[in-house]
């Protein structure tokens, strides 16, 4: 499970009996005596107790105990409970029988592993009833069931698109519980759903409604995120929730202007996936990337920005002093002020074998979700610079090994000093300089890296459960081309590096971070020559609002 705790619902004694009247006695003797601490719920035939079950193992809910009668018409109690054990294998089990039917009773024992049969009447309860359930109430809780009250997935290990949905949960800060599609429990929940392991991942939220493979959009519409804006005009857009997004929308919010942050996945950004976060201002024992992103998010909620997921920005106009931000399903957002901070993304590895094994196994970035899956492995990483040095700790706390996979010939040149100390004192990390990946191998998930020495040549071949890559950072800005000036490798000119490109239409100088079109700026990583630190893109990012409140003045 992932994200924050929640207040669980209470556990279940569920009755089933097809005599109305005998139903309600149950029912009101059960919650006389265990309804502070257990929900009674109540059905009158077989088939619509199992049908109740379902939902209740689709929502999370749990069953400590199943009072069934022996005699019902369409399902004899017996018969019900084989069918409810498989959707609660925990829950005790207890038969009402008549006198005449004790030998029943007995035969159930066997059949359904009773654990008691109470004869009709029960009266009084205090005597007959409620010593047996509390020994049953008893054994439940020492058998270790408990309720989950979060968004369910069910999906397989080496399944590359449950691995990109518990990672996009995961970075909004989604709870969520992870079942494995073949082991029992996950079986239990595709039962329960209808559905097989033919159609995975399947997401079950916590009213109990399955997905089957929903898209990012479905997930975040589902479960509550924001994904469209509310008005059709604003003073402010941010273009990407990383940490200069961030820090812009919360300082453009907090000074006054109107103004949505539109994310295409989940705010943090690159940063958000970092595991610790040891060298920003204010946190001497480090923070997460993750907790770092969620407390600026609640700041910009705070000052009352909207923060929209899920949508992407896909083309930018200009009519005059309006921008017109257009997203990739047709709609549309106008603006007097842009700022463009849309970040990097991992570049792809080039080579063979690696786009097969993406998500069965290789990962860009080190998200937490596949992260804590590696206990006792052997893993590798490829780069060099922060990001790769952060994981590389964060990994080798379980890792039975970690090799940092580096082109160049040391980690000077791309990372901290303070991480290249704490790597060189880990026994559990290596370091392989001037070397890359050739290939990656394996049966359905990775087996098998083979690494090349870039001075000798020599190829060899290792043994590999995970690769994780953090290779360079490639501008997302293709959608901008022939709208604002970029440099060679698509980052984003602004201020005095426009000078070369003669793409500047006012006769006023450009200001700071303002890009070739008046009243859209940039910040962050996605602009060129940046510094490519956390710092530095908050940094940027709130020095871009006040620049933003400039031109507006003088527009």
């Amino acid at each position: 499970m992932t994200g924050s705790e929640k207040q669980a619902p209470k556990p279940i004694i569920l009755s089933v009996d097809d005599d109305p009247s005998v139903s309600r006695a149950v029912a009101r003797d059960l919650r006389r005596h265990y309804g502070e601490s257990y929900r009674i719920v109540r059905a009158e035939s077989g088939p619509d107790a199992l049908d109740a079950l379902k939902e209740l193992k689709l929502r999370g809910e749990t069953v400590a105990v199943f009072v069934a009668d022996y005699r019902m018409p369409q399902m004899s109690g017996i018969e019900f409970l084989e069918q409810a054990m498989d959707l609660f294998p925990l829950a005790r089990r207890v038969l009402l029988t008549a006198y005449a039917d004790t030998h029943a009773a007995i035969d159930a024992i066997n059949v359904v592993d009773l654990d008691h049969y109470l004869l009709k009447p029960w009266d009084p309860p205090e005597e007959k009833l409620y010593p047996v359930i509390d020994g049953l109430l008893d054994a439940w809780r020492a058998a270790g069931d408990r309720p989950i009250p979060h968004t369910k997935i069910i999906g397989h290990r080496w399944n590359a698109r449950s691995a990109e949905v518990r990672d996009f949960l995961a970075r909004n800060r989604l709870p969520y519980h992870w079942f494995m599609a073949d082991e029992p429990e996950g079986q239990r929940m595709l039962e329960a759903a209808g559905l097989d392991d033919r159609t995975l991942p399947v997401v079950i939220t916590e009213q109990g409604q399955p997905m089957v493979n929903p898209s990012e959009t479905e997930l975040a519409d589902r479960l509550g995120l924001s994904t469209t804006p509310s008005e059709e005009f604003y003073d402010l857009v941010v273009i990407g929730g990383g940490p200069a997004g961030l820090a812009a929308a919360v300082y453009g919010a907090s000074e006054g202007l109107d103004t949505v942050l539109i994310e295409r996945t989940a705010t943090g950004g690159q940063a958000g996936q970092s595991s610790r976060i040891e060298n920003y201002l204010g946190f001497p024992d480090g923070v997460s990337g993750s907790q770092l992103a969620d407390r600026a998010r609640r700041q910009a909620e705070k000052f009352n920005a909207e923060l929209i997921t899920t949508r992407e920005a896909v083309a930018l106009e200009v009519n005059g002093p309006v921008k017109t931000i257009k997203f990739a399903d047709g709609t549309s957002i106008d603006a007097r002020a842009v700022i463009l901070a849309t970040g990097v993304s991992y570049r792809q590895l080039q080579a063979e074998g690696c786009v097969d094994l993406t998500g069965k196994g290789i990962y860009y970035g080190a998200a937490n979700s596949v992260a804590s899956e590696c206990e006792d492995e052997d893993v590798y990483i490829v780069g060099g610079a922060n990001s790769a040095g952060q994981a590389a700790m964060y990994l080798s706390r379980d890792a039975r090994s970690v090799t940092l996979v580096v082109r160049g010939p040391s980690l000077e040149a791309s990372m901290s000093y303070y991480l290249i100390q704490q790597i060189e004192a880990n026994p559990r990390i290596t370091v392989r300089t001037c070397t890359e990946v050739q290939r990656a191998a394996g049966d359905g998930h990775l087996e098998n890296l083979y690494l090349v020495n870039r001075n000798s040549g020599a190829v060899e071949e290792v043994s590999a459960a995970r690769l994780f890559i953090f290779i360079g950072a490639a501008p997302l800005t293709e959608w901008l081309d022939d709208v604002v000036a970029r440099d060679d490798h698509g980052f984003i000119l602004a201020g005095p590096d426009l000078k070369a490109c003669s793409r500047w239409p006012l006769e006023r100088p450009p200001h700071h971070l303002e890009t070739s079109v008046p009243g859209v700026f940039v910040a962050g990583d996605v602009r060129s020559e940046s510094a490519k630190r956390v710092a530095a893109a908050v940094g940027e990012g709130s020095m871009a609002v006040m620049l933003v409140h400039r031109y507006l003045a003088e527009a």
